[in-house]
């Protein structure tokens, strides 16, 4: 039976900047065609853990292969295989053209990526000969993204890729993302949009503190123990929390009109609460029931902390 080597696979990965001890003794594995989403609070090890898979950092102990390489010393050959978006531009928004800025780094590739067709994929048609200087934020990302394209990259790091897009933008984006996916490409995703991983990902694994404390799929972690749907729903003119249902009424928190109600038996509810409501001759304004989120089991993973003391 033929076995298929992953794309990434990190054993026993550790790293400290003096005292502090950044990742500690993580191991992941991704497979080949895989969006894999790195996620956790500021300070987690997410940075760390990725500068060392792309060959920026060396590990104190561990083993990292990336395409079948050691990155610290993988040399040309690994450089040509892997694309890289960075959080922050990857080049001054000077003079030069956007054809000038794909030509300028295609050329550090032995088989780059046709110019037109990056240009295109990224959603710049027309902008060939713009000056980069004269793109909207929106669209020097785009530029940032084609140059982690230009290459034609086996793998791609997708570090904040959608940061400064506009909504319509971020989800067209989120096509291209599913159509290098569609074509093969192993997509390693770093991301505070909750909703960009449970769209995007295959599977996620959440760091805290330099240590992952899960790594599933975002269905998987959602349908948690402990996650709850909410049900919420406009008050009817003239009726207070008080006035509602038994359970309703006793989990309801009101906020500028608005009720909310979480509960791990939304169906339950539901039905007395629209029994309620029928009873009554009202409407329920504004009804939406939510399933559980990937943020809501992102916060109970990291204990609804935003931060973490660690670098990284």
């Amino acid at each position: 039976m033929t076995t298929t080597m992953p794309a990434v696979s990190v054993r026993g990965l550790t790293k400290s900047y003096g005292s502090v001890r950044a990742v500690r003794g993580i191991s992941f594995e991704v497979a080949a065609g895989e969006v894999f989403a790195l996620l956790g609070p500021n300070g987690a090890g997410k940075s760390t853990t990725v500068e060392i898979l792309e060959g920026h950092r060396s590990p104190d102990s561990g083993e990292v292969s990336v395409l079948g390489f050691d990155p610290a010393r993988g040399g040309r050959e690994f450089r040509d295989r892997i694309g890289i978006v960075l959080q922050e531009a990857t080049i001054d928004t000077s003079e030069v053209t956007v054809a000038e800025a794909l030509d300028t780094f295609g050329a550090a590739y032995r088989y780059p990526r046709d110019r037109d067709e990056v240009i295109e994929l990224v959603g710049l048609e027309g902008k060939a000969n713009a000056r980069l200087k004269s793109l909207s934020g929106g669209q020097q990302r785009r530029i940032d993204m084609a140059l982690g394209l230009i290459g034609d990259p086996d793998l791609l790091f997708l570090d904040e890729p959608t940061t400064g897009f506009d909504p319509e933008a971020r989800r067209a984006a989120w096509e291209m993302i599913r159509g290098l996916r569609s074509l093969g490409r192993t997509i390693i995703l770093t991301t505070h949009y909750m909703e960009e991983a449970e769209r995007l990902a295959d599977r996620v694994a959440v760091l805290l503190d330099g240590r992952i404390v899960a790594c599933a799929p975002p269905s998987q972690l959602q349908r948690g123990e402990k996650s709850t749907s909410t049900i919420r729903f406009r008050l009817p003119a003239g009726t207070a929390p008080a006035d509602l249902p038994g359970a309703v009424g006793a989990a309801v928190e009101v906020d500028e009109g608005v009720a909310v109600v979480s509960t791990d038996r939304p169906t339950a509810l539901l039905a007395e609460l629209t029994g309620w409501a029928v009873g009554r001759g009202v409407e329920l304004a504004e009804l939406d029931v939510s399933p559980p989120s990937l943020e809501d089991a992102y916060l109970r993973l990291i204990g609804n902390d935003g931060e973490a003391d660690d670098a990284g």
